[in-house]
């Protein structure tokens, strides 16, 4: 069988440390896992360095991204090698759409409140914006269904997205053509979850499951993410071509 390597797309306010639960339990399976990072700088740059990392897998490739992740994917995922996509508390943003606009359908979140804005420089530029969790607040809105200590470290290690990213719109929708599923964070205070149900809906995915978690959902429910995540590679794995005859000597 020729079973896809997963490749793990972090959010915002996070890096590739965010799916290690995920990612140990994978791995322990004997799966092929990739966590490449995302630059967290522009919507169409993320994507476009993500489908390169993915372009240069031999093989097919499942994607699973969460939160931003989750728009990350749906522009990437357009890459030939992707044969699904797994939205874990995710963007699923439709062609045309930016993540402010999806996030504006429904705006009842916790976490405009707690950002905090910050300069960075552009060279040749006027300088960027970035955008972060409040430290004070990260547990209670972003981490929660964590424990502190574990919520503390992730809050002075969280890598931010650059303001730019929230307004650009996705200029290819790849649950058009690709499978997916879809896991909803029910406690998400950083994400309404009416967000995440109605991308998914609108997208279509074949499934879709609901679990009480906030969301990080990868941390604080890790065996019911990789449930959702086998699931789709089982059903996306296709069996090897069988060699032309007179291949063999």
């Amino acid at each position: 069988m020729t079973t896809p390597t997963i490749v793990l797309i972090h959010g915002a306010f996070a890096d590739g440390a965010s799916w290690a639960p995920v990612t140990r339990r994978l791995l322990d399976k004997g799966h092929t896992v990739l966590v490449p990072p995302v630059p967290n700088r522009s919507l169409i740059g993320d994507s476009a360095y993500i489908r390169s990392f993915v372009e240069q897998i031999e093989g097919p490739v499942l994607l699973a991204g969460h939160s931003y992740g989750g728009a990350v994917i749906t522009v990437a995922g357009v890459a030939e090698n992707v044969v699904g996509l797994v939205y874990v508390a995710g963007y699923a943003l439709e062609e045309g759409e930016s993540l402010g606009e999806l996030q504006g359908r429904f705006p009842d979140s916790d976490l405009a409140a707690n950002l905090v804005y910050s300069p960075f420089p552009i060279e040749g530029a006027e300088p960027g914006t970035d955008v972060s969790v409040n430290i004070k607040t990260f547990h209670e809105i972003f981490a929660a269904g964590i424990t502190q200590e574990e919520a503390e470290v992730l809050a002075v290690s969280q890598r931010p997205l650059a303001a730019a990213a929230f307004g650009e719109a996705a200029p290819v929708a790849a649950w058009k053509t690709k499978p997916g599923w879809g896991i909803v964070s029910r406690d998400d205070h950083t994400i309404n979850p009416d967000v995440e149900r109605f991308g998914y809906e609108r997208a279509g995915l074949r499934k879709v499951v609901e679990i009480d978690a906030p969301h990080l959902a990868m941390i604080a429910k890790p065996a019911e993410v990789v449930a959702v995540i086998e699931e789709a590679l089982s059903e996306v794995t296709s069996p090897q071509e069988a060699p032309a005859a007179g291949a063999l000597s």
